[in-house]
């Protein structure tokens, strides 16, 4: 891991403080002031980032994706990240293919040049009007639902872009309210979930935690299984473009703030994620990025 100098320690800690303040007696203020063991896996985050070369629209500003990322990216060189993973959302809606494709290959030069490693969970927005093969060719990504396993971790990727009816989204072809893991999915996470004996993390676009109109309809039958496990420490997600956090069967959902939202520098979002060898999860949130620290079993 790299050992950032006095002034990237100045940076990181405004880019960390300037919006978020927690109560030095606050629990979490204590936990994330005590020391921890060394990193075993550490790791980048975004999500909903909804680039466009369009105006802005109510607290969405598109265009200023760019910038936001390429501040995150700063942040994020200055870490030894084994991988990054974006939430979802990665692009917003454009009126033809050819305007959606144009703007997934601008954001996805600027998101491919932080790591190699890099996975992309698939939010209802980025195939609004591409289809999932259109959007996974251009990333470079074979698969829209995959494990990978990293320093000892399993690390399920999740797509919940389907209609009740089992259709995947595309085309404008589904609303944003019906959204679904199919049975050959829950099959196929079951499976994964029943290999091996390491801990696990999920990522994820659409709620698990929650119902209504921001959560995968079936997201009881999901949670079950990753219960059932007794091997999922967190699960990471976006979506609301809030930041939230419960825990629920012993399993932390976290749910990331949007890049996208309010305009300038301070309205950004990313974190850093360490995952330490006594099962301690610390997530460094940065601008409008809320930080957390937890001890899992």
């Amino acid at each position: 891991m790299n050992i950032p100098s006095p002034e990237q320690t100045t940076r990181r800690k405004f880019l960390r403080d300037g919006t978020l303040v927690l109560a030095a007696t606050s629990p979490v203020a204590q936990s994330l002031a005590a020391a921890t063991p060394a990193s075993r896996l550490r790791f980048g985050l975004v999500t909903d980032l909804h680039y466009a070369d369009k105006p802005a629209a109510g607290t969405r500003y598109y265009r200023e994706t760019l910038d936001k990322l390429a501040e995150a990216e700063g942040c994020f060189r200055d870490d030894s990240l084994t991988f990054m993973v974006e939430l979802g959302d990665l692009i917003d809606a454009a009126d033809s293919i050819e305007a959606e494709q144009a703007y997934l290959r601008q954001i996805n030069q600027a998101f491919s040049s932080i790591c190699e490693d890099r996975h992309y969970v698939l939010g209802n927005h980025c195939v609004q009007t591409l289809r999932k093969d259109e959007f996974l060719d251009q990333v470079g990504q074979k698969r829209s639902f995959y494990s990978f396993r990293r320093a000892g971790i399993h690390l399920i990727v999740l797509d919940a872009c389907f209609r009740h009816d089992g259709v995947p989204y595309g085309r404008k072809n589904f609303q944003w309210t019906d959204t679904n893991i199919p049975p050959e999915e829950l099959d196929w996470l079951a499976a994964e979930l029943a290999t091996g004996d390491e801990p696990v993390l999920v990522f994820a676009h659409q709620r698990l935690d929650i119902s209504g109109n921001h959560s995968v309809r079936n997201h009881a039958a999901v949670r079950q299984r990753l219960e059932q496990s007794g091997r999922v420490l967190a699960v990471f997600q976006g979506h609301s473009h809030h930041n939230d956090h419960r825990e629920i069967g012993g399993i932390h959902y976290c749910t990331h703030a949007a890049m996208v939202e309010g305009s300038g520098a301070n309205n950004n979002a990313y974190s850093v994620v360490d995952i330490h060898d006594d099962g301690t999860i610390q997530i460094e949130g940065f601008r409008q990025q809320h930080s957390y620290h937890w001890q899992t079993h």
